[in-house]
């Protein structure tokens, strides 16, 4: 049953992102370092997080119930600015690398396009972000123990996984929107992607009253990802033809890949 918990909930959480990373980026070398550096700057930010979370716990000392939990709301807080951030000053640095890429490419245009900078480096912080948030929990998963046998809640593993996934796919639209936003000078869209990261991370406080927390966690994740969508350049138009397989474009292209 353990077993059976472990490898359910790693590809709740995971499975979405290795699908993407299979088909969209697996094929591509550029993409890979691009995705690895995304990752290490979601890494350096949770570091930063670490330093000034450690420093506020010891300066507070005290194990006041209320003070206990306006460091957690401090932290989340800082965490999150933190991380967009380090989303920025990756965008930055990815912009002046795709000027070095055009300058020692052959052809005329960048190998790499910024809307595929924008989605490649939000899903390294997505799935470096997914891999520390549920490692630990995976790993009670595997026992002793059963969850809920004192009267704590018995969804926790897949209430935590699913929350994953949402995070995942959440800082992968955030991408999208972020970078289009900097691109085009756009500062609102920049406001709406923070606010609603700190929303989502907010909304783990209602734990453990899933439904709550994880509906309107997955409501914002929809909202987001439709914006990133037509922020990406796609159309309810090109959406059916790739689902019918009429995009002749698309699929020569596809095929042309393999």
């Amino acid at each position: 049953m353990t077993a059976a918990v472990f490898f359910g909930c790693t590809f709740i959480a995971f499975g979405p992102a290795l699908a993407l990373y299979v088909f969209t980026i697996a094929s591509d070398p550029l993409r890979i370092i691009f995705l690895i550096a995304g990752a290490f700057f979601w890494l350096v930010s949770l570091l930063l997080s670490s330093l000034i979370w450690f420093v506020a716990v010891t300066l507070s000392s005290t194990k006041d119930e209320s003070v206990q939990k306006g460091l957690l709301i401090f932290g989340v807080l800082c965490s999150v600015i933190i991380q967009e951030v380090f989303r920025f000053a990756y965008y930055r640095l990815l912009k002046k690398a795709n000027k070095g890429l055009m300058t020692i490419s052959q052809e005329e245009t960048s190998p790499i396009s910024i809307r595929q900078l924008a989605y490649v480096s939000g899903l390294g912080f997505g799935i470096m972000s997914g891999v520390f948030s549920l490692v630990n929990i995976l790993s009670d998963s595997l026992g002793p123990g059963i969850v809920g046998i004192h009267g704590d809640p018995p969804q926790f593993f897949l209430a935590s996984a699913f929350m994953t996934l949402v995070m995942v796919l959440l800082h992968v639209f955030w991408g999208v929107v972020f970078f289009d936003a900097c691109e085009t000078k756009n500062w609102w869209a920049l406001i709406v992607v923070i606010v609603s990261h700190l929303l989502v991370s907010g909304l783990t406080f209602l734990n453990p009253y899933y439904k709550a927390s994880l509906v309107a966690s997955y409501v914002i994740m929809l909202l987001m990802g439709i914006w990133a969508f037509f922020t990406a350049g796609g159309s309810c138009r090109n959406l059916k033809r790739c689902l019918l397989c009429r995009d002749k474009d698309f699929l020569l292209s596809n095929q042309r890949a393999r």
